[in-house]
C-alpha cells in the first residue's frame, strides 16, 4: 500500500499540500451521461486509499448536485482532503444550455454560502473563479474573494481559464494558489503565456481534462455517434465529424509509446501532463475525472511513468495538428482573450 500511494506537491508558495494528481468529480453526477452512484462513491474511496487528496467540483456541476453528492465523502475524511470548488457559471432559466458568467461581489457571496451549505463544511480549502466575467475588473473579483479568506470561509484562492495578464493583476491583490486550465497532449495553448506567468509568480497549474475529455484514451472516436445524447462532448467541435476523424489519427504516437511501456493510452497522456512539472519547473497537478475504481488505479499509476526525451519528442507535434477548437465559443477560455 505504501509504495502505491502517490507523491505530494504544494499549490503555490503558501498553498495547500496535495497529491501530485487530484480527482475531477464532475462526471459523477453530470455532463457525461448516466453514471453509477455506488461505483462513483467506491472510486472516491479508492482514490483516497491511493493517496489522492485534491478533489475538484463546482457549483455549476448539475446545479449544485455534485457538491451535495460529494459531501458525505468529504465529511468522512475532512481533515485529510483538500476540497476545491468554484463559482461564476450559472444557467439561464429560459435556456438551460445558455451559460451566464458572473464575477460581481453579491453573486460571489451568495455562491460561497450556497456551496458551504451543500458541501456541509465550515470552510472551502480552495475556491476558484470558474470563468472570467470581463464586465467586472478582476481586481474587484479577487478583492471579494480575498474578503472571504479574511472571514474564514475560504482558505486559498484559485482562478480558472485566465490570461497571463489577468493572473498578474489578480496576484497583485491576493496570493493565488493555483490556476486551472485545460492542458493535455491535445490542448497546449496556455504554454505560450499562462504557464510562464504562473511559474514566475509561484502559482501552481491544475490541468483539467488532461485526457482530452476521454478522447486521448481511445474510448470513443466520434462523440456524435459513440456517446449518448446527454453527453456534452457532442457539442465540442474537435470530437465530431471530420475533426474527430482527423484527430483519431493523431493518437498513433500515443499508442506507440503506450505499447513500449506496456500501459494504456490514458496513462501515457497523463504521464505527459505529470511530466510538465519537470519540463517547466513548477508544480503541475492534473485532475483527471473518472467514475470508476479501475480508472482511478490506472490514473494513479501514471504518476510513476517517466517518458524519455525521445518519447516526448514523438508526442510533441500532436497538439499543433489537432482539428477543432476546445469549445464552440472560445471566449470562455483564456486563449480566446490572449
Amino acid at each position: 500500500m505504501t509504495d502505491s500511494r502517490i507523491a505530494k506537491a504544494h499549490l503555490g508558495g503558501d498553498g495547500p499540500e496535495v497529491s501530485v494528481q487530484g480527482l475531477g468529480c464532475m462526471g459523477m453526477t453530470w455532463a457525461y451521461g448516466p453514471s453509477d452512484a455506488g461505483e462513483s462513491r467506491a472510486a472516491l474511496e479508492r482514490a483516497f486509499e491511493l493517496g489522492v487528496t485534491l478533489y475538484d467540483t463546482a457549483d455549476a456541476y448539475g446545479g449544485g448536485e455534485n457538491e451535495k453528492f460529494l459531501s458525505p465523502f468529504f465529511k468522512a475524511h475532512r481533515d485529510e482532503v483538500v476540497i476545491a470548488t468554484k463559482f461564476a457559471i450559472s444557467t439561464s432559466p429560459d435556456d438551460p444550455m445558455k451559460r451566464i458568467i458572473r464575477n460581481d461581489a453579491p453573486y460571489i457571496r451568495s455562491c460561497v454560502e450556497a456551496s458551504l451549505k451543500r458541501l456541509d463544511v465550515d470552510v472551502i480549502d480552495l475556491y476558484y473563479m470558474h470563468r472570467r466575467d470581463v464586465r467586472v475588473p478582476i481586481e474587484e473579483t479577487v478583492g471579494t474573494m480575498a474578503e472571504l479568506v479574511r472571514e474564514g470561509k475560504v482558505k486559498h484562492l484559485g482562478l480558472s481559464e485566465v490570461t497571463a495578464g489577468e493572473l498578474r493583476a489578480a496576484q497583485a491583490v491576493h496570493p493565488i494558489a493555483a490556476v486551472q486550465s485545460e492542458w493535455s497532449l491535445f490542448s497546449r495553448d496556455i504554454e505560450a503565456n499562462v504557464v510562464p506567468a504562473a511559474r514566475e509568480l509561484g502559482v501552481a497549474l491544475v490541468p483539467y481534462s488532461p485526457l482530452g475529455r476521454g478522447f486521448l484514451t481511445g474510448s470513443f472516436s466520434d462523440a456524435g455517434t459513440d456517446l449518448t445524447d446527454q453527453d456534452f462532448r457532442r457539442t465540442m467541435p474537435r470530437f465530431t465529424g471530420e475533426n474527430a476523424a482527423a484527430n483519431v489519427r493523431l493518437l498513433e504516437p500515443v499508442r506507440t509509446v503506450a505499447e513500449a511501456h506496456g500501459v494504456s493510452l490514458a496513462q501515457i497522456a497523463l504521464a505527459w501532463v505529470q511530466q510538465q512539472t519537470a519540463v517547466h519547473g513548477f508544480p503541475v497537478v492534473p485532475i483527471p475525472g473518472t467514475t470508476r475504481r479501475s480508472r482511478v488505479e490506472e490514473n494513479a499509476a501514471a504518476t510513476r511513468i517517466v517518458l524519455t526525451d525521445e518519447e516526448l519528442a514523438l508526442l510533441e507535434p500532436i497538439a499543433a495538428k489537432v482539428a477543432g477548437d476546445r469549445y464552440p465559443d472560445m471566449t470562455f477560455a483564456s486563449a480566446g482573450r490572449e
